[in-house]
């Protein structure tokens, strides 16, 4: 695995500008509180030249998804999740219930 670097996430939208749709596969480590659990889990966001297309968490499509400057947010579950491309870094929030943070990694296939 390797750190995400949103230079590096950029350069390759940049370079697949006149390729077929691509899929960038993420895995974050996310330590949830108050249980104090850690889980792994899979991102995975569709995009083509100009824009995000569909994203995946643990294989389920969210019913929708917001982009902003840095990344991602969705929600799955009850649980709102901000996935942050440029730092590399999950959060999320059970309704004030839990919460989640974490880092993730681009996974080579």
């Amino acid at each position: 695995m390797k750190p995400l670097h949103l230079g590096a996430l950029t350069l390759a939208w940049a370079c697949q500008a006149q390729a077929a749709p691509q899929t960038v596969t993420l895995s974050c480590a996310v330590a949830y509180l108050p249980a104090r659990s850690t889980w792994v889990r899979e991102v995975q966001i569709d995009w083509d030249r100009k824009t995000i297309r569909n994203v995946r968490i643990d294989g389920l499509t969210p019913y929708s998804f917001s982009i902003h400057p840095h990344g991602v947010s969705t929600a799955i579950d009850n649980e709102r999740i901000q996935i942050d491309l440029r730092q590399a870094q999950w959060t999320s929030d059970f309704r004030g219930l839990a919460s989640g943070q974490g880092r993730c990694e681009t996974v080579s296939r």
